[in-house]
């Protein structure tokens, strides 16, 4: 068993190996936060199962996925805490020199990529609308990653409106959602194509007539038990039906 940390893959040896034997490849990188990072990677490891999980419906002995394990060591680390090794496991064989060094800087990008993530779901709202169709769903995904493309290219013209806790930073180097804060005043400098609004009457709203009766279409998700059972909701749990809410006369009326 091979330690590691933080969000390291348990790997095991090939089978009639009892040590790590030669490195596939060995970098050593110089970095401007971490120090001097030395990178060590075996060939033709896969990873400990322990558990089927995905693979319960499977008969016989699980497949073995062999990869690439990369060991990390750095120099110092930012916070000054200790610089533990960090195992990387990468699903591929062969690896280079190049592709250990693209494993584990991609690894130390891991913080951008969650926060991005986070921006769309928070602030552009990607997850927001309860969409009905794969379909409109893949045309939100794209009109949000539109909008975080606007913001990259903004950022030369955007004003730096930071927080109190904020620290100054240069105009190239803003962060999507500190350019989203400076574009309300970006409407002065470009400008509009619409032309000024006229006053008019309020419009006719929604025709009356009776509301959409139809009920939207439901898949199934399909849950599965740990048995491998297909999930089936209980005969006494009728759909649609809701929970009766509590109210202070009900208490009232059976204490009477």
């Amino acid at each position: 068993m091979v330690p590691g940390w933080p969000y390291s893959v348990v790997a095991a040896l090939e089978i009639g190996r009892t040590s790590w034997g030669t490195e596939q490849a060995v970098t050593v990188t110089d970095t401007r936060l971490y120090g001097k990072a030395s990178a060590q990677a075996w060939d033709r490891l896969h990873p400990r199962l322990t558990r089927r999980a995905a693979r319960l419906d499977h008969d016989g002995p699980l497949h073995v996925i062999e990869g690439t394990a990369i060991r990390l060591v750095v120099e110092k680390l930012p916070s000054g805490g200790v610089n533990k090794p960090v195992w990387l496991w990468w699903s591929r064989i062969g690896a280079t020199e190049a592709d250990v060094d693209r494993c584990w800087q991609s690894f130390f990008r891991r913080f951008d990529i969650e926060h991005t993530f986070r921006l769309f779901k928070q602030t552009l709202g990607w997850t927001k609308p309860r969409l009905r169709s794969s379909e409109a769903a893949d045309r939100w995904a794209w009109l949000v990653i539109a909008a975080y493309a606007q913001f990259r290219l903004a950022r030369p013209l955007a004003t730096d409106l930071r927080r109190p806790w904020e620290k100054p930073t240069e105009p190239n180097r803003l962060t999507p959602a500190r350019v989203r804060r400076g574009l309300r005043n970006l409407q002065a400098r470009t400008g509009s194509p619409a032309g000024a609004p006229k006053p008019s009457r309020p419009g006719p709203g929604r025709p009356q007539g009776p509301k959409k009766r139809r009920p939207a279409a439901r898949h199934d998700v399909g849950k599965v038990r740990a048995t491998g059972e297909a999930f089936s909701r209980p005969a006494h749990h009728k759909q649609g039906a809701k929970p009766r809410r509590w109210s202070g006369t009900d208490t009232i009326g059976r204490a009477q």
